[in-house]
């Protein structure tokens, strides 16, 4: 009897044991964007999610996952500079449930799901960490009130004069001592300090004492009399000096790169994190190529007296494709630049290639593979189905293109002319497809296909500075043929609504 009892014992232990997921690998992505942690499994993951604060923390429970080495490590992957994750504690809480404790520097607003298996990526379980604010809106509010802060004139110059009768002379008055009554502290039920073991979690939350100021009292300063100078005995009449006319002050405006006039060229480095795009024969990222060629490109126009570019993604992490529209918008770009390398399943197709939107389908098949391959970036990357963005139906429901879409075939023609003098031509004509990340109402967008990745003679050059600093200086030449006849609309403020 006791050996059949030890028997199934065993036997559950086994099952157990059997049953338990192996985390096979654990990424971190930080950037200003977002923090993204990924967690890549055989199978899905079972999970429960807390945010606590004081100190600002989030735990995450994983249900019947065992402890490897892929989680044991997680921790040494959070860089110092990351902006938001202070530090990841990772420990058994109890049989069949690991948690992860993740110390945080600042308020989040996080965004837990899971994905199924996608490209080479099995199961993966995703959470975003992202700012209370979105940092982009927090920099063009504070542009915004820099730009409207009114300029203030200096006061004139006053004339000193003698008061006709000293003993009169207001005399200041003596400043009011006014000490700050401070609200008394709310209280709070008192919790032990946690345990640096990661399995002891508060059971509630110490609430912070709010110490209410009233206003500094400033002294009053007093009012000066402006007087009359005493008339000389020897006029008949007394003689008021006139008070000088104020000079107008001449206020100097330094134009700089956050000047909104300024032509603004939104660069789209194609890829990033999660989703490495297209694989080059030699062992080539189309992520990483994207990247190096967009940070040149926005180097060049940077250079520009007229223009000043900005990055989508400025490292190594992923955006969503309705993103990096939404971003174009909030910046006023007034063109959108995406670069890519592409792609085809025999190594002798070459050649750059330069698209547009289309909403009548595509002009030939393959720009159509081409459009799918690039749209399904987001189910490679990692997407919430569940986030409601309120500009994606602003942005890729609003069908009303047709005039920014003849500008991007405008944009486009003279791109790639410009480049056909730098890099064969896959085709010698704008093509166009339902590309996802082109489907701005309001800007003219195009997609460069740099060049075959897949081709290992254009993987080898897509990959030396010089060629790169050559096709920059390409795309720009044609960007610039585009606005001589196209110039580019004065704008007003970012539409937030």
């Amino acid at each position: 009897m006791f050996r059949a009892f030890l028997a199934i014992a065993l036997l559950l232990c086994l099952t157990t044991t059997q049953a338990a997921t192996v985390v096979s690998a654990a990424r971190v992505w930080p950037a200003a964007d977002y923090t993204r942690i990924t967690l890549e499994s055989p199978k899905p993951i079972s999970y429960k999610m807390v945010m606590l604060n004081n100190p600002d923390r989030l735990v995450l429970d994983l249900d019947d996952v065992e402890l490897g080495t892929s989680l044991k490590t997680l921790s040494a992957k959070i860089l110092s500079s990351d902006p938001y994750i202070k530090l990841v504690r990772v420990g058994n809480f109890k049989p069949g449930v690991v948690r992860l404790v993740i110390d945080l520097k600042a308020v989040i607003k996080p965004e837990i799901f899971a994905l199924p298996p996608a490209g080479e990526y099995k199961h993966r379980l995703v959470l975003d960490i992202y700012p209370a604010q979105d940092p982009l809106l927090a920099l063009l509010e504070q542009h915004d009130k820099i730009a409207q802060a009114p300029v203030q004139a200096m006061p004139p110059a006053q004339i000193k004069e003698k008061p006709a009768n000293p003993a009169t002379s207001p005399s200041p008055l003596p400043e009011l001592q006014m000490s700050p009554s401070i609200a008394p502290p709310l209280s709070s039920s008192s919790i032990p300090a946690e345990s640096p073991n990661a399995s002891q979690l508060p059971t509630d939350v110490v609430t912070k004492p709010v110490e209410s100021k009233s206003p500094e009292t400033k002294p009053v300063e007093p009012k000066t009399e402006q007087k009359l100078v005493e008339p000389v005995l020897s006029e008949p009449t007394p003689v008021t000096i006139p008070a000088p006319e104020p000079k107008p002050v001449i206020v100097q405006t330094i134009k700089n790169k956050d000047d909104p006039r300024l032509i603004t060229i939104a660069i789209d480095a194609g890829h990033g994190g999660e989703d490495p795009g297209a694989h080059g024969a030699n062992g080539s990222n189309e992520k990483d190529i994207t990247l190096a060629v967009a940070k040149k490109l926005k180097e060049a126009i940077d250079a520009e007296p007229t223009m000043r570019g900005i990055l989508t993604r400025d490292a190594d992490y992923f955006i969503p494709l309705h993103g990096r529209v939404v971003k174009a918008r909030n910046m006023q770009a007034d063109l959108f630049v995406s670069v890519h390398a592409d792609a085809f399943v025999r190594p002798d197709a070459r050649g750059s290639s330069v698209f547009a939107l289309s909403e009548r389908g595509a002009t030939s098949a393959t720009a159509r593979y081409l459009a799918k391959k690039e749209n399904e970036s987001d189910l490679i990357g990692g997407v919430s189905l569940d986030g409601k963005d309120p500009y994606l139906a602003r942005t890729l429901l609003d069908l009303s293109q047709t005039a920014t879409i003849n500008d991007s075939l405008k944009l486009g023609k003279h791109v790639l002319k410009s480049i056909g003098e730098v890099n064969t031509l896959h085709k010698g004509s704008v093509e166009q497809a339902g590309f996802a990340v082109l489907k701005s109402p309001d800007i003219p967008s195009i997609l460069v296909e740099t060049a075959f990745i897949s081709n290992p003679q254009e993987e080898s050059k897509l990959n030396d500075e010089e060629y790169q600093s050559k096709l920059v200086n390409s795309i720009l030449a044609g960007i610039k043929k585009y606005f001589s006849s196209n110039p580019a609309l004065a704008r007003t403020k970012v539409a937030r609504d």
